[in-house]
């Protein structure tokens, strides 16, 4: 159907031309010649699964500063790309003995004597006794022009478990209901995993029930104090001894929580490494038992005192599955399953306490200093994500709480590990339940192509530097050649390779990059230097493992060429405006994460401030002249971009909890361009019955009595219908023969939500609403406010918008002004 995309041509067009008043012509005050066409830089992702905000860039990192936007590039590892253009070759590759960079179609090759030159750092390497038939008709996959990207099969690793293992960590302080609700939802995903899967139980509440799914004589676990902070050894040692009475400082009891275990007293179990089979066990052995388990599981039994929340030891039970898998799945592909109904209240991780006088933190109590386990819980976690990534495990949460759950804390687990996180309102929720279920679908079904063990690697020319990444990923200790790590941070640095735990089809990569020559008055010309020198290179290397066993390399080799600062037009030409939006907001919300300084009014104040030196730097204008100003058609829509971000939940953290906050700064760092254009700035689909289904502004004056909008803001679908078509459903008309029209008009929208919510991870929420319902907050919440209750303008006879945001028209009429004015930084 006919959606407003973010990628689509005519609907941008659409929007540029009504946010400028008038569509812009490619006229620039800086050079004579006319700047070319904008290039479709999504056609060239969809070859390498890479995008570049500058594919022109100038040649000194002074030059480059000066251009605003970051130098950076969204890449797309393991996207989902024919054989055809991304060939899959069974030998291992070749290897530069330099930079550790694969062999590409941009070295040079001596065939007479066998020699090859990387692009990147010029080193001579000698191919290998293999490639001896190699000749200039005779070559290999990864030396053909046109295969950019390739990727490996490499040989099996000796020691790895190609089945996985799931820990399920159940909260068991959750409503009866819930916990119900839960419970069903883990029976059912046992019948989606394949039957060589282990599988183990965690409960927690006021204690940590370790489950050992191996004994079958009886239901036993180990049972830990919530209330107390435990070591990584202690852990250890108390699961590994297993013996009766207490040992490592803490744990309660065995065996349904008073007797000794049966073979602990014969001495049967010394310190070391543990047996697979005791607590992770293959689920072909232990379904039975693990479906009974759940199905007696009860509430926690330690009632709460008056006014006081009940004792839920998340952190503590985190610490203890973490510490499970790196002992019993060592070598696996691991995840440990988080469902949590409420707050962590006792142990390690604690967010709030149990007196229910204390409310949960806000933004604006961790902002003061007024959250005293805030910082405290975040280190807390960031052990427990090392714990983790040391073992390649990964952590996955479900958080279904109509209160806040501690997922801001929580934050570090999930993106060190890249693991999945879902936001409900409920284990009954159709958001929870079907996301959760999609994590099992096979690929063939619309299964999300999951890969384990990942590293990701960045090789640059010499000339480049990495500054770093934002996205699931942990860093490695690994610089590569001298010069080529940045000296200023951004995300994930100090690093040129990363270890992603677990990624998918769709998992984006953010980074970022810095130009090594300084500038200044020993620069020599790009215009001086050889055809050669006027090109840098670009190569991401990521190897994983599939759920087969199977390891494979894809290799992107990318490059770019350098300009002199002064070819404005150059440098446009090669600007990609929707690469660069998603590369500012994940900086920003970076900023907004780890800065302090940097709160919601600091964030905005600098987005604004990088809009006008960019307006400043590309547009064409006479100075305090708003009228003449004009932006090049590669700047276009990125003031709108930037409109839409500065109002986004990213940056206004009003009204979202730090949980929702960092949900959805979560999401934006694993998207890719598309996805993230989604969340910054929604689509609007217009149905009616004077033609197919159009995409319109985002503006209010979009609503119409008689027509259905639909809104795909990535978090949530909302199926809008105007007064008129309200009246008509209500009146029941689509039950009328004659009215057959009117059927198919209500069905065509809802089909469409129904599609996004098929094919998107986690599931948006859907809503359905009508004009002037209480529900329309939704809609009305993301449209540009053209028309309000102060404005003077009319909406067609709708109600005018209450709000006191600007408008993006009068948005537009500032940055006019400030951009034409030398003072305006």
């Amino acid at each position: 159907r006919a959606r407003a995309s973010p990628s689509s041509s005519s609907s941008r067009a659409a929007m540029s031309a009504d946010a400028y008043g008038t569509p812009y012509h490619a006229q620039h005050a800086h050079a004579a010649p006319v700047a070319p066409a904008p290039v479709d830089w999504s056609a060239l992702e969809a070859h390498d699964g890479v995008r570049l905000s500058w594919n022109v860039v100038p040649s000194t990192r002074k030059e480059q500063r000066e251009c605003v936007v970051p130098f950076g590039a969204i890449v797309t590892p393991t996207k989902n790309i024919s054989h055809d253009v991304v060939p899959r070759v069974p030998y291992e590759p070749v290897r530069c003995k330099g930079c550790g960079g694969v062999l590409n179609p941009y070295a040079r090759v001596d065939f007479a004597s066998k020699i090859w030159v990387c692009a990147m750092c010029h080193a001579r390497n000698h191919f290998p006794p293999h490639y001896n038939a190699l000749s200039e008709t005779n070559l290999p996959a990864e030396l053909f022009p046109s295969y950019t990207t390739v990727e490996y099969a490499l040989p099996r690793r000796s020691g790895v478990g190609n089945a996985p293992a799931y820990l399920f960590v159940v909260d068991a302080c959750a409503e009866e209901e819930e916990l119900r609700a839960c419970a069903r939802a883990v029976t059912q995903a046992l019948s989606l995993l394949p039957e060589d899967a282990s599988v183990g139980l965690v409960t927690f509440g006021t204690h940590v029930h370790v489950h050992e799914l191996g004994f079958t004589d009886c239901p036993k676990s180990y049972v830990f104090r919530g209330n107390k902070e435990f070591t990584t050894q202690q852990i250890k040692d108390q699961l590994t001894l297993g013996g009766g009475g207490r040992r490592g400082g803490g744990a309660a009891g065995y065996g349904g929580g008073s007797a000794p275990a049966p073979g602990a007293a014969a001495g049967h179990h010394v310190s070391g490494a543990m047996p697979a089979s005791k607590f992770l066990v293959p689920l072909s052995e232990c379904e039975f038992q693990l479906t009974a388990i759940l199905e007696e599981l009860n509430r926690d039994a330690f009632a709460p005192l008056p006014s006081c929340r009940r004792g839920r030891c998340t952190g503590t039970a985190l610490m203890v599955a973490s510490c499970l898998l790196s002992t019993s799945a060592i070598g696996m592909n691991a995840r440990a399953m988080l469902f949590t109904g409420g707050a962590a209240t006792d142990g390690g991780g604690t967010i709030v306490a149990k007196d229910m006088e204390q409310a949960v933190r806000s933004h604006k109590d961790i902002v003061k200093g007024a959250a005293p386990f805030y910082h405290k819980a975040k280190k807390y976690y960031e052990e427990v994500a090392i714990n983790l990534c040391a073992n390649g495990h990964v952590l996955d949460v479900f958080a279904c709480a109509l209160d806040q759950v501690g997922l801001a804390e929580m934050k570090v687990c999930v993106e060190k590990t890249g693991g999945n996180v879902v936001l409900a309102e409920s284990f009954s929720h159709t958001v929870f339940k079907t996301s959760f279920q999609k994590l099992f679908a096979p690929d063939s079904d619309g299964g999300l192509g999951i890969a384990y063990n990942g590293q990701f690697e960045v090789i640059t020319s010499r000339d480049v530097r990495t500054a770093g990444v934002i996205g699931p990923c942990a860093a490695l200790d690994r610089k590569g050649l001298p010069g080529a790590v940045a000296d200023s941070p951004i995300g994930s640095g100090g690093t040129t390779a990363w270890k992603l735990c677990t990624l998918t089809n769709e998992t984006s990569l953010a980074v970022y990059f810095e130009v090594a020559n300084p500038g200044g008055k020993d620069s020599q010309p790009i215009a001086m230097q050889g055809q050669q020198a006027q090109q840098f290179y670009m190569q991401f290397l990521c190897t994983f493992t599939l759920p087969t066993g199977e390891t494979r390399m894809r290799v992107i080799t990318t490059s770019r060429r350098w300009t002199e600062g002064a070819n404005i037009n150059d440098i446009a030409a090669g600007f990609d405006q929707e690469a660069a939006a998603v590369l500012v907001a994940r900086q920003l919300s970076w900023k907004m994460e780890t800065e302090e300084e940097t709160d919601c009014p600091a964030a905005t104040r600098w987005l604004d401030r990088k809009l006008i030196e960019l307006c400043q730097r590309f547009g064409d204008y006479r100075k305090d002249d708003p009228h003449s100003f004009q932006l090049m058609p590669q700047f276009s829509i990125y003031p709108q971009f930037m409109f839409n971000l500065r109002r986004s939940q990213f940056v206004q953290v009003f009204n979202n909890s730090p949980d929702e906050t960092a949900y959805f700064r979560m999401i934006l760092s694993r998207e890719n361009v598309f996805n993230s254009l989604v969340m910054i700035q929604p689509t609007l689909t217009a149905y009616s019955f004077n033609g197919p289904p159009e995409p319109v502004l985002l503006d209010v004056c979009s609503i119409a009595a008689d027509k259905i909008l639909v809104l795909d803001a990535y978090f949530s679908v909302v199926v809008f219908h105007g007064m008129t078509i309200a009246q008509w459903r209500k009146a029941n008309y689509q039950d009328q023969p004659e009215h057959t029209a009117f059927k198919e008009l209500l069905a065509a929208p809802k089909a469409d939500a129904e599609r996004i919510l098929s094919t998107r991870f986690p599931v948006p929420r859907l809503v359905d609403c009508d004009q002037h319902g209480s529900q329309a907050r939704f809609l009305l919440a993301k449209l540009n406010p053209s028309a309000t209750y102060n404005s003077g303008a009319s909406m067609g006879g709708t109600t005018d918008l209450y709000t006191d945001d600007v408008s993006l028209q009068v948005f537009m009429d500032h940055l006019r002004k400030l951009a034409v004015d030398g003072g305006g930084r």
